[in-house]
């Protein structure tokens, strides 16, 4: 083969390959909006398609997606080809590069040799990869992020075990935390483990009707008022043998039998209430003599209110009682106490002093307590009563009444003349008015003479 023949055949490989570049890059261009919407619009499909079937059908979803790449990328070629070069182009876009004048052209005529090539092709372009790779990367991400997260099928959640509700929950941690401190008696909390029980046996379609949920809320509101009346009884017991402690030389007769009817009263309560202390608490209550507490060892006694009020408190943190901690109920039941403590000196005689208000809390409303009474009431007379002052008096207000008769001309009148017309009537002038053109009046004119 000749060196002219030679050359002639590497300078067409080279036009060739800047050929098949430039078409490439203007394909490469026209596939990246198609192929973002694509990828974007399939990730959703994906993702949708994974959460509704229980079993996502890769072998079509691959199928289809390579049919819709192949699609595009049809449409993409179509679409670049009337930006494609041929060979020749790309001979003449090299020459006009390297400033060759024309050499290739003439030499591919047949007119010049062909020039020797260079170490260096310049064809006059170059990638811009970040703006030719960043679509088709953003479809790889979409399409991978769409098949890799984690989806979880509809059917599967279907499967998933139906949540039981609030209420049973708030129910069971009560009944393992009081059962954990043996704050209560175990007799109330199996009656109410077995009741919730009762309500869990039912089918799960049931558990959220409107009969299931009047039940919780009515086991919820027994339990919650079990709870509130324990605790308060705990107090009112604590307090009035704190009182009877530290005041029982100081307290007169009556102050300290009502403070032994305040503890007898919360005993009471927490001796017929369902929910009871523990048994040991309860016991040492009832063996407590109130009368002779002078004679029992102080710090038994101060064990003792320890334990009613670690009692009181943990009724007071149950879900059930709102879990609020302490009870809002403790300060009035304090103040209770103590107003009861100062109610009265043992030189005082009870009975004729103004009492504090309430059930059973002295003779009823004191005397003169707006002032002294007038003897002379007038008790069921009627009498007016007149403002003099009308400087506050507003629009509509009723300043006075006042019974009076009309005043009636009698006198007969006979026939009487209505008045004359003293001037022609002028009104049409308002009404009617002329206003007309030269050319109207000039007719008018011609038309009266």
């Amino acid at each position: 083969m000749s060196t002219e023949r030679s050359k002639a055949i590497r300078w067409q490989k080279l036009a060739g390959k800047v050929s098949r570049k430039i078409n490439l890059a203007w394909w490469l261009d026209r596939l990246s909006a198609p192929l973002l919407v694509t990828a974007l619009a399939g990730s959703c499909v994906i993702l949708i398609a994974r959460r509704e079937l229980s079993e996502f059908p890769w072998v079509h979803a691959i199928t289809i997606g390579l049919t819709l790449f192949l699609a595009i990328g049809l449409l993409s070629w179509w679409r670049a080809r009337k930006n494609f070069e041929s060979p020749d182009h790309a001979l003449v876009r090299i020459e006009a590069s390297m400033q060759m004048h024309n050499k290739l052209s003439a030499a591919e005529r047949g007119l010049t040799a062909w020039p020797n090539i260079p170490e260096v092709i310049q064809d006059g372009t170059r990638w811009r990869w970040p703006r030719l790779l960043s679509p088709p990367l953003a479809a790889l991400i979409l399409l991978g992020a769409s098949i890799l997260l984690p989806v979880s099928s509809r059917s599967d959640a279907a499967n998933l075990p139906l949540d039981e509700p609030q209420g049973w929950k708030d129910l069971e941690t009560d009944i393992e935390s009081l059962t954990e401190e043996e704050t209560v008696q175990e007799d109330y909390l199996e009656e109410l483990e077995e009741r919730i029980d009762r309500l869990r046996e039912q089918n799960q379609e049931e558990w959220y009707s409107h009969s299931s949920i009047e039940a919780t809320d009515a086991l919820l509101e027994m339990h919650k008022g079990e709870l509130d009346q324990m605790e308060r009884n705990l107090r009112t017991a604590e307090q009035a043998l704190e009182n009877l402690q530290e005041n029982m030389g100081e307290m007169s007769n009556l102050t300290k039998e009502r403070m032994l009817d305040a503890f007898s009263e919360a005993m009471q309560g927490l001796e017929q209430g369902k929910m009871k202390p523990n048994s040991e608490l309860l016991e040492k209550l009832r063996e407590l003599d109130l009368q002779n507490l002078g004679q029992l060892d102080p710090q038994q006694l101060e064990q003792l209110r320890e334990s009613m009020k670690q009692s009181a408190k943990k009724c007071a943190q149950c879900q059930g009682a709102g879990g609020q901690g302490e009870s809002q109920g403790q300060g009035s039941d304090q103040d209770w106490l103590d107003d009861l403590l100062n109610e009265g000196t043992p030189n005082e005689t009870p009975g004729r002093q103004a009492g504090r208000g309430g059930v059973n809390r002295g003779p009823g409303t004191a005397p003169g307590v707006l002032g002294t009474a007038s003897p002379d009431l007038n008790a069921g007379d009627l009498e007016g009563l007149k403002s003099e002052d009308l400087s506050n008096s507003l629009p509509g207000d009723l300043l006075e009444l006042k019974d009076s008769e009309h005043d009636v001309d009698t006198a007969k009148v006979g026939l009487r003349s209505g008045g004359t017309i003293d001037d022609d009537s002028k009104g049409g002038s308002r009404v009617w008015k002329e206003s007309l053109l030269p050319s109207e009046k000039r007719a008018l004119k011609n038309f009266f003479k």
